[in-house]
């Protein structure tokens, strides 16, 4: 599932931070090999470079 400005996702890092945070998408890059990369700000701040496969949707309230 590719995602966009503005989402709300949950990011799934056990290296990261913010692993299992709630965040907002703000910057979606694509690489050269046409994959997309995702920096995602937190309340306490941001991650960039995350893979789509470490992120999952939030569920909307």
């Amino acid at each position: 599932m590719a995602f966009e400005e503005d989402d709300s996702v949950i990011l799934h890092d056990e290296h990261s931070d913010y692993d299992g945070e709630e965040g907002t998408v703000t910057q979606v890059v694509e690489t050269m090999f046409g994959d997309a990369n995702y920096t995602v700000s937190f309340e306490d701040g941001q991650e960039q470079g995350v893979p789509e496969d470490n992120l999952e949707a939030a569920e909307d309230e």
